[in-house]
């Protein structure tokens, strides 16, 4: 980074050093034990940001074979639903898949009418199999039994008396009212449990991983993970119960975009003012993809007003006028700033081209390091005894989301900070895998895995 952009993002409380991967780890991970010692609240001083929430979930044993399963995913305006059958050796293939619109996104739905519209969304799936696993992607609160309570929608979803409905339950009794045989068993999970499960069929091809994280990185972010169940101190009430479940571990979800323990700058309170929930979710404000362009574009217009691109006045003049900037156009200019169709493509001059590169580069490399101490985070809170100084039993980071895959450099950022945070100094091995289909295939995969 040049000395002119460095001083110009310390003068604005934007200084890379401050987001070291070791720094936000160690901070997350004594959260993380807020979270799991207490749940959850406002009226809590000592409550956590992250809300480490058990999915009572553990891995599959060994491998699922010669067995179907409904798989659902709804989230924001779409309701995906389609057919998983795993074969002989273990591999998943899908079938019968369906896309429409979420029930409750045109105008307000009672309950039954909420979950008979489910039910003939699923009607081409009727009782090709007897498990369905319902990857949710909304807040819920998820039951011994796998079933999740419905603590609020999004706000395009106008179902308000499904709040505080158990969707397993109430969709089982609807789809019998349909002519369905009573489903076997019906499994809520959200997105990042499904990632973590997507690369467990990998136990079917002989190989073996120490321990496993789910980790998404689009519009939003988040994390799950294996944490050993003697550190889930909040289920202390119901200790019996995972002693006769499942005594090792099981899946967390942390919530992790809700950290607010973190250096801000200038650039993330403007962003964070003009949000719909100002002083909310300050981790997923500084690394998603929904915030990287409004983040860079703040930025950019408190450098032309800092005389950075005074010796072009049509370009001071551009990104003083700047009203949105999309991630979509800086990953677009810095996989190739030099082409000629590009948010700046108009910029002759190159030396202010390359301050426009590191203004816009740094966004991506601060994303990189929070997602790293992310990773970090959850995977040394795992069991990591049969990882350390054991390079064939590594941790196996399963990740999805179209920022993290497809901006610039952002992945092999992540895979080397890691390496040097978690290998090199903890002596912990891991592997980042992209499965295709991770939702569809990880929520497969639930419906056998509590």
């Amino acid at each position: 980074m040049s000395a002119v952009v460095k001083a110009f993002f310390k003068n604005h409380g934007f200084v890379m050093e401050d987001y070291e991967p070791d720094k936000i780890a160690d901070a997350l991970m004594k959260d993380m034990d807020k979270g799991l010692r207490t749940e959850k609240s406002p009226d809590n001083p000592d409550s956590s940001n992250q809300d480490m929430i058990p999915t009572w979930m553990s891995l599959p044993e060994g491998y699922i074979k010669n067995s179907s399963v409904i798989v659902i995913d709804a989230g924001g305006t779409n309701f995906r639903s389609s057919l998983v059958t795993f074969d002989s050796e273990g591999k998943p293939s899908v079938s019968d898949f369906e896309k429409t619109c979420m029930p409750g996104i045109e105008r307000e739905l009672t309950k039954k009418e909420f979950f008979d519209q489910i039910a003939e969304n699923l009607e081409h799936l009727k009782n090709k199999a007897s498990r369905i696993a319902f990857c949710f992607s909304y807040a819920m609160k998820i039951t011994s039994e796998g079933d999740g309570q419905v603590l609020n929608f999004a706000k395009e979803i106008k179902a308000s008396e499904v709040i505080g409905s158990y969707v397993g339950k109430e969709l089982s009794a609807t789809l019998v009212e349909h002519g369905w045989n009573k489903p076997e068993k019906i499994v809520l999970l959200n997105d990042t449990v499904a990632a973590l499960l997507a690369a467990t069929p990998e136990l079917a091809t002989g190989k073996e991983y120490g321990t496993f994280v789910g980790f998404i990185l689009g519009t939003g972010m988040n994390s799950a993970y294996l944490e050993q169940n003697v550190n889930i101190k909040k289920l202390e009430l119901e200790k019996t119960l995972i002693k006769d479940v499942f005594p090792g571990n099981q899946i967390v979800v942390c919530e992790s975009g809700k950290f607010n323990g973190l250096p801000v700058s200038d650039f993330d309170k403007a962003l964070d003012e003009a949000s719909t929930g100002p002083g909310t979710y300050r981790m997923e404000k500084q690394c998603s993809g929904a915030y990287l362009g409004p983040l860079c574009m703040y930025a950019l217009k408190a450098a032309a007003k800092d005389g950075l691109f005074d010796s072009d006045s049509a370009l001071k003049e551009k990104l003083l006028n700047l009203s949105k900037l999309e991630l979509i156009q800086v990953a677009k200019f810095l996989d190739n700033p030099l082409a000629s169709d590009n948010i700046f493509s108009d910029v002759k001059d190159v030396a202010l081209k390359e301050i426009l590169f590191e203004i816009c580069d740094a966004f991506v490399e601060r994303s990189a390091r929070l997602s790293s101490g992310i990773l970090l985070a959850s995977i040394l809170k795992a069991d990591t005894s049969k990882m350390k100084d054991n390079r064939m039993n590594c941790a196996c980071i399963s990740c999805d989301g179209t920022t993290l895959l497809k901006t610039y450099h952002l992945k092999s950022r992540i895979e080397a900070l890691l390496y040097q945070h978690l290998t090199l100094k903890h002596g912990i091995s891991f592997e980042t895998v992209a499965i295709e289909n991770p939702i569809t295939i990880g929520t497969a995969m639930a419906a056998f895995g509590i």
